[in-house]
């Protein structure tokens, strides 16, 4: 109820300036406030680790690391930081993150904006959270496509002692060709050589953290089918389903409808849970998918639990509804 008055407040500054706000209370909050603790719900495990609950919060929100502290007292079973690059870059040029509120959707061409990985990596070690903490990588806009691999190594070496699980971002639409990566051929190569890092880090530091693959809701049948196979390859630990789409027939007509980016929100529900049925189904339980991806409220949650995933992340939701959804989709997804 108080999200319900404050957002109107929220709502009148432009989008990523009331972003900007929040992470800063939540960096605030989780200074000064006693850490939070998860909504109570039967423990879920898969890959490995033991979910509280199984409502996380989608990378892309705290890509810094920086309110950690503060979103653990919204009561997620899990968080994921991040995108975060080897290097800081500042992102695609203002404005580049857009409301539809017609639509409870957001269009970001945002550009993996980040402070870089080592600032990330010393916010996550002052954090007091003890919960389950994934992190998402990706690579630096300059990087040629042809040396991604390098920036995804780099990433992961830096964050693979401190993360539970690592994310490996090759979905985004703002990175330019950062999609291409999903061609089963560079697909192959890019996993391959993670698997075999994963191993050596794996030996180095005495624990074993898994990857995870976040994907496209713009994918045919063929390319989900396609993924899955070098997924079951490769020995990847789970599939997240999925990131933003480029599709603006849910939105058309509404204004900022046609600027550039992805949309997130509850016009990718549909399109998200289609590639999400479909690549459940090739994978045939031979490994876990997290799904993302249109949740705005407990009945889109479960209904991604139905469709076969393991655990549910969410992200615009909160934009719209606020911390409340945490609460409801935990209920909604407890059995």
């Amino acid at each position: 109820m108080f999200y319900d008055l404050a957002r109107p407040f929220l709502f009148s500054f432009d989008p990523e300036t009331a972003h900007n706000g929040a992470i800063a209370a939540l960096h605030a909050a989780g200074c000064l406030l006693p850490p939070g603790r998860p909504e109570p719900a039967p423990t879920m495990t898969t890959m490995g680790l033991d979910f509280p609950n199984r409502i996380g919060l989608a990378a892309g929100l705290d890509k810094n690391g920086e309110a950690i502290d503060g979103l653990a007292r919204m009561g997620f079973g899990f968080l994921e930081i991040g995108t975060v690059t080897p290097r800081p870059q500042p992102g695609n040029p203002r404005p580049r993150l857009f409301r539809l509120p017609e639509a409870r959707a957001v269009i970001n061409r945002m550009g993996f904006n980040n402070h870089g990985v080592d600032a990330l990596v010393v916010n996550v070690r002052a954090a007091r959270y003890k919960g389950i903490l994934g992190i998402n990588i990706g690579k630096n806009f300059d990087t040629p496509i042809e040396r991604a691999a390098d920036d995804y190594l780099a990433a992961l070496d830096k964050v693979y002692a401190l993360a539970s699980y690592v994310t490996i971002n090759i979905s985004s639409p703002n990175t330019k060709n950062l999609r291409q990566l999903q061609d089963v051929s560079e697909l192959d190569d890019l996993l391959g050589r993670l698997k075999e890092a994963q191993g050596r880090l794996a030996d180095r530091h005495g624990r074993y953290v898994p990857l995870a693959l976040k994907i496209a809701p713009d994918l045919d049948a063929d390319g989900v089918s396609s993924i899955a196979n070098a997924l079951r390859r490769h020995r990847i630990d789970a599939a997240i389903a999925t990131n933003t789409t480029l599709a603006r027939d849910k939105v058309a007509g509404l204004r900022h409808a046609g600027q550039t980016g992805g949309l997130s929100g509850a016009p990718l529900l549909e399109c998200s849970n289609t590639v999400l049925r479909q690549l459940v189904q090739a994978l045939a339980g031979e490994l876990p998918v997290i799904a993302s991806g249109g949740v705005l409220d407990g009945a889109a949650a479960r209904a991604k639990i139905d469709a076969g995933a393991a655990l549910v992340q969410v992200m615009t939701g909160l934009i719209y509804r606020g911390p409340g959804l945490v609460r409801e989709c935990v209920r909604a997804t407890a059995h």
